[in-house]
């Protein structure tokens, strides 16, 4: 069984610190059903709270409170810097299996390319966490927009397959996030799109 490790900040949540110094977590976008749609998966955390005193303590509470009942098992909450690849190293220990068997999903390409030394699958966002479990890979997609419809379409059916867009350069042209299926799935509801290389440990590309 895959065991998924997501960022917080910017993956799964926006945060803001309160005046008594807690956390509030605010779940993005598609991230709730994409944790629903993965119940059966163990789920862990790799994050960095900062250096204040009780700092993993404060996160872990707000996590908790806004994801309840997803991320149950503590010895899968992993809290430091990210800027090697020692933290990745301690959460794949900490699931007693092989580095293949752990995804590590998040937005950042300098933290996927840590974890990617580590050995670990990597996804760039929660909507690929599946495509990552699978082994399916993430392309960069370019998406030319028709003026009928336009971006509102393309939301809607970015939402329900595995598509994320990234950058919108005019309202005509979108640089996206798209597994084979989400392509698929934007050429079949009308939309032109160019694949290009696969996201990985990339940052965003030019449109």
């Amino acid at each position: 069984m895959t065991t998924l490790f997501f960022d917080i900040g910017a993956t799964l949540a926006d945060g803001v610190r309160e005046p008594d110094g807690s956390w509030l977590l605010t779940p993005l976008p598609r991230v709730s059903q994409v944790l629903d749609a993965l119940a059966a998966e163990p789920k862990g955390i790799i994050s960095n709270p900062g250096t204040e005193q009780d700092a993993a303590e404060r996160l872990t509470v707000a996590l908790h409170a806004a994801f309840p009942g997803r991320f149950t098992d503590d010895r899968l909450l992993h809290f430091g810097p990210k800027d090697s690849r020692a933290i990745f190293d301690d959460a794949v220990a900490s699931t007693g299996g092989p580095a293949d068997d752990c995804v590590f999903v998040g937005e950042a390409p300098d933290e996927r390319a840590f974890a990617r030394t580590s050995g670990m699958r990597l996804a760039p966002h929660p909507v690929f966490a599946r495509a990552a479990i699978e082994d399916r890979p993430v392309f960069w997609t370019s998406i030319d927009v028709p003026e009928v419809g336009g971006l509102g379409v393309l939301k809607s059916v970015a939402n329900g397959t595995e598509a994320v867009p990234s950058r919108t350069s005019s309202p005509h042209l979108v640089l996206a996030m798209a597994t084979g299926l989400g392509v698929e799935a934007l050429r079949q509801a009308g939309f032109t799109t160019e694949v290009r290389e696969r996201v990985e440990n990339t940052a965003a590309l030019s449109p």
